[in-house]
């Protein structure tokens, strides 16, 4: 096991494309930290530099306390288990399995023992003697898991290895993954675009868009103290609502949505300064749909129209018009409105976040004053990626 450490890690393409910008971030010894961002955001770029598979352009990346730059990538003691399968179809599985530990000269005794120690742990231990054909995709995908996991390297970096799999393989191998983090305890990078294998598997996530890194943070202070607009809108399914418009003040603080249409602002008291601040101006609130609801017709309503109603099963979401703002909220799967019909939406004022529409930074009290005052750059620049990592 390893601690990785990156500081100011940036990759330059040869046409003068930056494919990950200044990244500066530890992996501890021991943890699964998961990228995760949009397809182009940088995260196998990143991974590929872990492992050594693409050039570093400036920065230094760290493998316990070796510096690793112009390190081969057979030498970094790290195993990657790649989107493809990759295993050999003429070999059967304990011969995939031992092949890597074969390579690196190690004995018949040591890589049988290593090969049924990995077997047992993936539940591999029936399917030893067959060949790749004969395996489900989810076998396959344990089978690639167990040819990394029998180097015993003090890394894991996994590229999207379950986006071959269906919706129910995948459901079953993040459990896999998971289990095996924990009774291996080893360090672990694992790349996906899929937000709810990030959100289960990750005990840290880097949230990437074009390059740069966003935020930092545990799954759940992503999800309710998302860093910019971008994060908060990435995370969640359905992804958070946004509703913009004026910010007045009649009977309290308002947001002006369209004519006829507001919504009552209640910031707590740390942050009621900085939105009164934007009274006369524009401001973004952002509400995720489990809180907003159904509610009477009433002053503090929001008046919507119901575009489209989506039963899932549990649970319902319905897609709504509000005000020039498209909204979708979560409610139980009965007594739903119909496709057309104006409905009256109520929140949960504590829930509320709150966004600068320049910076698309969130507010969060008497920094977002000072970033106001002497000017904040746009979500994507390197204020948001150094306010991230720094709040880690």
């Amino acid at each position: 096991m390893a601690k990785v450490t990156l500081d100011r890690l940036r990759k330059v393409y040869p046409n003068g494309f930056v494919g990950v910008a200044d990244a500066t971030f530890d992996i501890a010894d021991g943890e699964l930290l998961v990228l995760v961002g949009p397809s182009g955001c940088g995260k196998s770029t990143l991974l590929r530099m872990i492992a050594g598979l693409e050039t570093i352009s400036s920065g230094e990346l760290r493998i316990g306390e070796r510096l690793v730059n112009e390190v081969p990538p057979k030498d970094r003691d790290i195993a990657m288990v790649f989107q493809s399968y990759a295993l050999y179809p003429h070999m059967s599985v304990a011969e995939n399995l031992g092949f890597g530990l074969k390579l690196r000269g190690a004995g018949k005794v040591e890589v049988d023992r290593r090969v049924r120690e990995a077997a047992a742990m993936l539940e591999l231990d029936a399917l030893l003697d067959r060949k790749p054909a004969a395996l489900s995709g989810g076998q396959r995908q344990r089978v690639a898991l167990g040819r990394s996991l029998v180097r015993q390297p003090q890394v894991f970096l996994l590229d999207e290895p379950l986006s071959n799999l269906d919706a129910k393989l995948r459901a079953g191998m993040r459990v896999e993954i998971a289990r095996l983090h924990r009774q291996l305890g080893t360090t672990m990078v694992y790349v996906t675009h899929d937000q709810i294998e990030a959100m289960t598997l990750g005990q840290r996530i880097v949230v990437l868009d074009k390059g740069r890194i966003q935020q930092i943070d545990t799954p759940m202070a992503l999800y309710n103290r998302p860093a910019n607009l971008f994060v908060a809108t990435f995370l969640g399914s359905p992804k958070m609502n946004l509703l913009w418009g004026e910010v007045i003040e009649r009977d309290g603080l308002r947001l002006k949505i369209a004519e006829g249409v507001e919504l009552p602002l209640q910031p707590d008291p740390a942050l009621r300064a900085v939105v009164q601040g934007y009274v006369g101006r524009q401001l973004t609130v952002g509400l995720r749909p489990e809180d907003m609801h159904l509610a009477p017709a009433g002053p503090d309503r929001l008046p919507a129209r119901v575009e489209m109603v989506e039963p899932v099963g549990n649970e319902a979401f319905l897609n709504l018009g509000c005000g020039g703002c498209d909204l979708v909220i979560r409610l139980p799967p009965y007594g739903l409105p119909a496709v057309g019909d104006t409905v009256h939406l109520g929140y949960v004022p504590e829930r509320m976040h709150f966004f600068d529409p320049a910076s698309e930074l969130r507010l969060d009290g008497a920094g977002d004053a000072r970033n106001r005052e002497h000017g904040t750059a746009p979500a994507g620049a390197h204020a948001v990626e150094r306010r991230a990592v720094g709040d880690t």
